[in-house]
């Protein structure tokens, strides 16, 4: 029973961290496509240097999803996405300041978000699992 339970654990932390990662992995190539479209978005902000930031967030979406979904320095790559899903809540999703007709909507997104980071924070404190590159490397340090 316990090793049935355990090789569940496994196969389940590995489901979660692809999953978790590929919101993650798509919205950067994205951004990668659409890089024009990323700008604009970034520069209605009123934030300095768009195109900077755009590449700022592109480098943290794209390559902390794939160290997440590889399970290769997660903890590292969980800790860019929970700082790149807290910086863009904060920026875009403060729904107090949206009109009435949008509140809900954004609201929606900043609870999703803060969903995202308890998941984030999950394996950060809790590691890839056993089915990781992270896994392989920790034992050869043994």
């Amino acid at each position: 029973m316990a090793k049935g339970y355990s090789m569940a654990k496994s196969w389940a932390a590995l489901i979660g961290r692809i999953l978790i990662s590929l919101i993650f992995i798509i919205s950067g190539i994205h951004k990668i496509t659409g890089f024009d479209a990323t700008v604009s978005t970034l520069a209605q902000t009123g934030l300095p240097s768009p195109q900077w930031l755009s590449i700022l967030s592109i480098i943290f979406e794209l390559g902390g999803g794939i160290l997440v979904f590889f399970g290769l320095f997660t903890r590292f790559g969980a800790f860019l996405l929970l700082v790149f899903v807290l910086l863009v809540t904060f920026v875009f999703h403060r729904f107090w300041v949206h009109e009435p007709s949008d509140m809900l909507n954004q609201m929606h997104h900043f609870m999703k978000n803060f969903s995202i980071i308890g998941a984030l924070l999950y394996i950060m404190a809790f590691g890839a699992g056993r089915l990781s590159f992270d896994s392989g490397r920790y034992r050869r340090a043994e």
